[in-house]
């Protein structure tokens, strides 16, 4: 009796454990393809300056973070762009910017773990915003510097140093794009988060 007993809790563990890695697996490709789709629209945000462009394919994946955890972010991100890259490939211009892309991403999104802890605090989640934009920032000066533009003049014939000059580029678009886009981030995800959080709160009470 007992034997039957423990075998059937074994089961029923199994049967949850296989039916929630289903449920994470089946949200972790919606949210990607939904961020895929979101990758499509995009715009530039500097005047002037079309090659810089934002596009909202964070949202899902910032959901992805809050329904499940980090990791499942980062999966999240990384299918998106496998999908970019299969279905809407944009030559040079996409091999050299979508691995900047998913770095810039990636720390935007670290900063809210680390910060935006409680989810009720707006506090924090302005914080975790800040800090987010300026490390994002910071890491595209650096990456534009030592990776995209030598990389972009050697393989695209678009050497922006003979243009207007390295640091001009850096100081006057590069360094705006990144904090505007951060702040775009920021707001439209708060949008989202206020109006998707009784579901969001209602699927991680019953996950718990």
């Amino acid at each position: 009796m007992l034997h039957s007993l423990g075998l059937l809790s074994i089961c029923k563990n199994w049967r949850n454990f296989f039916m929630k890695k289903t449920q994470t697996m089946t949200i972790i490709a919606i949210l990607s393809a939904l961020s895929f789709v979101l990758m499509i629209p995009n715009f530039p945000i500097i005047p002037g300056v079309d090659f810089l462009k934002l596009d909202f394919s964070i949202l899902p994946i910032l959901l992805g973070l809050i329904l499940l955890d980090l990791k499942s972010a980062y999966v999240i991100l990384f299918l998106r762009s496998l999908l970019k890259l299969l279905l809407d490939n944009g030559g040079p211009g996409s091999m050299v910017g979508l691995p900047m892309n998913m770095v810039a991403f990636g720390i935007f999104i670290l900063s809210f773990v680390l910060i935006w802890k409680d989810r009720d605090s707006k506090v924090k989640y302005v914080l975790a915003s800040i800090v987010g934009t300026l490390a994002m920032t910071v890491t595209m000066v650096f990456l534009n510097y030592v990776y995209a533009i030598p990389l972009y003049a050697k393989f695209a014939n678009f050497d922006i140093s003979k243009f207007i000059g390295v640091g001009k580029y850096l100081m006057s678009m590069v360094i705006p794009f990144n904090l505007l886009e951060g702040v775009i981030f920021a707001v439209s995800f708060a949008v989202v988060y206020a109006a998707t959080q009784p579901i969001l709160k209602n699927y991680i009470s019953n996950e718990n």
